[in-house]
Formats: structure tokens, sequence, C-alpha cells
């Protein structure tokens, strides 16, 4: 059976405790490391930054960049 966006990177609106799908994909791509996160695998990302985090550890390195540089 053919499953809609199997292989291809889904394109999401992050939202506070939330996501949106935009473009159906299985996965998305960890803006710290470039790790590939499987959809159901994902737990971390950040509404204000509309960006998606592979661990706790990835969200917070890139939040204390971001504050660092006074985009948060």
């Amino acid at each position: 059976m053919l499953k809609l966006g199997e292989g291809r990177p889904a394109r999401l609106q992050y939202l506070s405790g939330s996501y949106r799908v935009l473009q159906q994909g299985d996965h998305v791509t960890c803006a710290v490391t470039g790790t590939r996160i499987p959809l159901q695998n994902l737990r971390y990302w950040s509404h204000e930054l509309q960006e998606a985090y592979v661990s706790g550890e990835a969200a917070a390195a890139r939040y204390t960049e971001m504050r660092a540089l006074g985009r948060l």
C-alpha cells in the first residue's frame, strides 16, 4: 500500500504544545544537529523559531544561542 509522504520531509507549523501538518511527510530535520526525526518521535520544537529539535539538549542549546543573539 502506498503511504502518502513516506520518505519525504513533512512541513509543519509549530504551535505551543502541538503542531499542524502543512505538507505530508514522515519526518522533520533537527535545526541544531541535522538529524532526521520521524514524526512519531517528535517531542521538542519551538513555536517562536518554528524549528524542530531531536532532544531537550539540542533545544536548550538553540535557545541559549538565540538569547545570546538577542532573538529571544
